[in-house]
């Protein structure tokens, strides 16, 4: 399937079908989803998807840059915009962040002329226009510029093949190793160019070098690429340029002393950027009338050498056949993503859902970055990079992962371990080969959890892993003087140890984002105690005692929309903070009292310890009427604006704290309700479209709670517990353990309307009628050797299960919040 864009409108086009032995799964992808806002034409507010080239996981994901007025830090991360200028074609993306970017280099650029006004270090000269449609699938991406230069792009893992279509004899390709990605309205938080150099080789064809760009949304020191490019014919000329140090942000691409930016000396077959860190690329040229008005061009790229980044270049892209690379990289994603979870796919299965599911299955695999032999710090046998951040993936991707993507997974995990190892603390959030930056809690402590209570042990070394997660829990890091947050480290650990090991919650006075950080050191520390229940016995009480901290925030008295009992920010002295607006947390960003979610929202988000909540919001009646009112229209306090995508509720399902309260029915024997809710939040927000996610993808993380939602079950992180949904398929096939078959089947769906015939009337697991509304990862063998859960659905709301309550493993009840 190629996807066609039309400035915000997705069409989707199917050029061919798949013999029956072996479903192209690809052809279902739609690589748009989500690269629009709620404002038709523009990123802002969208996913912030990578939209380009790549393989699952793949170092290169090549793609376009744009440059989009109005700009807005949501808006370029990906590279992608609808409407933006391209300033250039680059190696190196990230997908679905909503922070501040990272990578957009190396680059190059077709253009069909350098004559005056254009100037090689000034992107606003010679950026390109896109006209007509851009069209992409899996592995391939195609555009065209309004100067009628067509651009075609494919990747491998590292290196990526470019095909560019010239409309007449003048053919010149920039090459730029001064680009990047900048941030549009915060200067200090952007990347800056820190040097290169180039060489063209005597062929002319070849060009080498390295470039070196630093800071961006971590703050982090300068990432060097090594490159290797070649084009496949001969130029008439290759002339390597320097030039100033031009600084590209804002409205403007200025010279440092805000002067007209010069124009580049042109340095013969090599430029090097020298004591200022000047600006350097090469620009080739062709132009003789008989030659083809095609030129294509074959990156590498690596982080340790020139000769890797040829080698790649050599050996990945064996081939100058741009459909033949887009096919082995389909081939690639069939074989290692879509082929895990299989569905009917005939002509009458629902198309808009295949579309959906795969697609889904698409994002949540473009990041993080595997880097095996590609770690440029310290020797090591695997690396992973581009975790951006944990905060979003610990929710419920890494439980899919975990699932369908046992090697993969379990490489992340020795990764993450490996870094502790080396750098002394585990990553919250990582890129550019640099730690940051932490959202909350240390939340690698809850990925490595979750691994560990599923039995995930191959050849993780548990012993260094606790020792990781421990840190995390006793050593303060650093202040790191994020300007950003004046009271605590945002580069790795947990920040507010200093409040959170006397006090036993975080303070408002002494440290920001009290509320959320309280609610995410709660589960940290309780994700502790479970890899301390088998690596260390002697500390699982400690932390599981310390992960009911959140208890000591939960202020009794407060008071907001008619119901009682929150948590509150908390003074250092142990009062709260008696006017704070529970429904509104203001910016919700660094500097304030919760973090992307308003009290009334963390206050649900306790998944070990739900029993606890129910008590403390007054019982089971009391909790279910507080939980019905988040989901009714207009209660929100909370301005979303186009962020927001028309979420008019306290219930936030474009955001990650959010991700679990519509299943916490289950945790009252209302699963009916569960489903409901959630089915209602999947229509409503996810489409095949554009605008079809409601906010940053977020790694894949909005896209994986989709996926979950359509497989029927939800797990409950950093305990063994999956909650029983609805499934949207009659049949599903899920790879699990590497070669395992869970199948998952549904008699009597039927909700053509939308409405009715997906509501649970009873369940069986491995031919056992189950009575539960949740079963463990162990149970049965189910998730470790396969099996079947079958599922009876129908038009009745049933209170189906009759068995015990979902568990509440963190269960402990600290008698100062029942003052």
């Amino acid at each position: 399937m190629f996807i066609r864009i039309r400035r915000g409108i997705a069409l989707c086009v199917a050029v061919s079908r798949c013999a029956v032995a072996q479903v192209d799964y690809s052809q279902f992808v739609n690589p748009f989803i989500g690269s629009e806002g709620a404002i038709a034409g523009y990123a802002f507010g969208g996913g912030d998807v990578f939209v380009g080239g790549a393989v699952p996981f793949g170092m290169v994901k090549l793609g376009l840059d744009t440059y989009e007025e109005p700009v807005n830090q949501s808006a370029l991360n990906g590279g992608w915009t609808p409407q933006g200028k391209v300033t250039g074609i680059s190696m190196l993306h990230q997908s679905g962040t909503g922070g501040g970017p990272k990578y957009g280099y190396p680059a190059q650029l077709p253009l069909t002329t350098i004559e005056a006004p254009v100037n090689l270090l000034d992107n606003l000269t010679y950026w390109q226009t896109r006209v007509g449609e851009d069209v992409a699938s899996v592995g391939y991406f195609h555009t065209r510029f309004e100067s009628d230069i067509t651009v075609e792009l494919s990747a491998t893992r590292h290196a990526g093949l470019m095909r560019y279509t010239f409309p007449s004899s003048e053919k010149y390709v920039l090459v730029d190793f001064s680009h990047y990605l900048p941030h549009p309205s915060r200067s200090w938080d952007s990347q800056f160019y820190a040097g290169g150099e180039i060489e063209i080789e005597s062929n002319s064809r070849t060009y080498t070098g390295y470039t070196s760009i630093a800071n961006g949304w971590n703050l982090g020191p300068p990432v060097t690429v090594y490159v290797c490019g070649e084009f496949d014919s001969i130029p008439n000329s290759a002339r390597a340029f320097s030039g100033k140090n031009t600084f590209p942000v804002g409205r403007h691409f200025r010279s440092f002393n805000n002067a007209t930016t010069p124009q580049p000396t042109f340095q013969g077959t090599s430029a090097r950027s020298g004591p200022m860190s000047d600006r350097v690329g090469a620009i080739f040229s062709w132009n003789e009338t008989d030659r083809s008005n095609e030129i294509k061009s074959r990156v590498g790229v690596s982080f340790m050498s020139v000769d890797k980044a040829c080698a790649y270049k050599n050996e990945e892209l064996f081939s100058w056949n741009i459909e033949q690379t887009a096919q082995a990289a389909r081939d690639e994603w069939n074989r290692d993503v879509f082929s895990k979870i299989k569905v009917d796919t005939s002509p009458a299965a629902n198309q808009t859902r295949l579309a959906l599911l795969y697609s889904s299955l698409y994002f949540m695999h473009l990041i993080p970055s595997e880097r095996v032999g590609e770690n440029p710090l310290w020797e090591s046998d695997e690396y992973w990079d581009d975790f951006y951040t944990m905060w979003d993936l610990f929710r419920n991707q890494v439980s899919l992962w975990h699932l369908i993507q046992p090697s993969y997974y379990e490489s992340m995990i020795r990764s993450l371990i490996d870094m502790f190892k080396h750098e002394g603390y585990l990553p919250d959030g990582r890129s550019g080969n640099y730690n940051g930056l932490v959202q909350g809690g240390s939340n690698a402590d809850n990925v490595l959890a979750d691994a560990y209570v599923k039995g995930l042990r191959g050849k993780i070394n548990w012993t260094e892993g606790y020792a990781a997660v421990k840190k995390d829990a006793e050593v303060l890091p650093y202040f790191d003087q994020n300007p950003v947050d004046p009271q605590g480290s945002l580069k790795e650990g947990r920040s507010a140890l200093d409040d959170w090991i006397p006090l036993g919650y975080v303070s408002a006075d002494r440290n920001t984002r009290a509320v959320s950080k309280t609610v995410e050191y709660s589960l940290n520390d309780f994700a502790v105690s479970q890899i301390a229940a088998g690596e260390e016995p002697g500390d699982r009480e400690l932390y599981l005692r310390r992960s009911a901290g959140w208890q000591l925030s939960w202020d009794s008295e407060a008071i907001s929309r008619n119901f009682t009992g929150f948590i509150m920010p908390r003074y250092a002295n142990g009062t709260f903070h008696k006017t704070y607006d529970i429904t509104n947390c203001g910016e919700c960003n660094w500097s304030d009292e919760s973090y992307e979610g308003t009290a009334f929202e963390y206050s649900f988000v306790i998944p070990h310890d739900v029993e606890t909540v129910i008590q403390l919001m007054g019982g089971p009646q009391h909790f279910e009427e507080r939980l019905d009112y988040v989901f009714k229209p207009n209660t929100s306090g909370v301005d979303l604006g186009v962020n927001g995508l028309g979420i008019t509720t306290i219930n936030n399902v474009a955001n990650e704290p959010d991700f679990g309260t519509p299943y916490l029915y289950n945790y009252l024997n209302k699963q009916y309700k569960s489903v409901e809710r959630s089915r209602q939040l999947a229509t409503d927000f996810y489409f095949n479209s554009s605008n079809g996610i409601p906010g940053n993808s977020d790694a894949g993380a909005l896209n994986c709670w989709l996926v979950w939602q359509m497989l029927g079950m939800y797990p409950i992180v950093t305990t063994p517990v999956y909650l029983l949904e609805s499934p949207w398929f009659d049949d599903i096939n899920i790879t699990v353990n590497h070669n395992r078959t869970l199948r998952i089947q549904a008699e009597g769906l039927d909700d053509g309307d939308g409405r009715q015939g997906y509501y649970v009337q009873g369940v069986s697991i491995n031919g056992q009628p189950w009575n539960k509304n949740w079963f463990e990862h162990g149970d049965l063998d189910i998730m470790d050797e396969g099996g079947s859960i079958l599922f009876q659905l129908g038009t009745e709301k049933k209170v189906w299960e009759t068995g015990e309550l979902p568990p509440s493993p963190g269960h402990i009840v600290l008698e100062e919040s029942r003052r």
